[in-house]
Parts: C-alpha cells; structure tokens; sequence
C-alpha cells in the first residue's frame, strides 16, 4: 500500500483549470513558440508565469484558457463588423 504524508494529501482533486502548465504544454495549447510566448509575456498581452521551484516556471490553465478566450472573442467582433 502507497502511504503519502498527510501534509500533501489533498480532501479534493483540484478543480480543472487550475492546473499548472509546464511550457510545453502551454506552447502546444496555444500553438505559439517559446519566443513568442515570453516576447508576449514581455509585453504584457500574455500571461506570467508562475515561479515554482529553482530555474522552473509554470503557467496556471484557467489564465491560460482565458487568453484563448479573449483571442476567440476578438475574431468574432472583427467577423462581425
């Protein structure tokens, strides 16, 4: 049997969207590269990623979701006009 320490165990599974993603897996996500993502970062019209240890990043999923969102909307509006 696999014991875990109890300061880990977690009452409930974490809601979808609120993962973490590592940048590979945002990177496949949005279809954008490496560059594009932290020029974006750079700029503002991207989402920041979030320290999580020594030298690793990662973004959380609903911001990330988000920005597809945003991105989905702003074609729509232009369609539209």
């Amino acid at each position: 049997m696999l014991h875990t320490h109890p300061k880990f165990q977690r009452a409930t599974p974490i809601p979808i969207g609120n993962r973490l993603l590592k940048r590979t897996e945002v990177e496949e996500k949005t279809g954008l590269s490496r560059a594009s993502i932290y020029s974006y970062v750079r700029a503002g019209t991207f989402p920041a990623p979030i320290s999580i240890g020594a030298n690793r990043v990662a973004w959380l999923e609903s911001e990330i979701d988000e920005w597809i969102a945003e991105k989905m909307a702003a074609r729509k509006t232009v369609s539209t006009q």
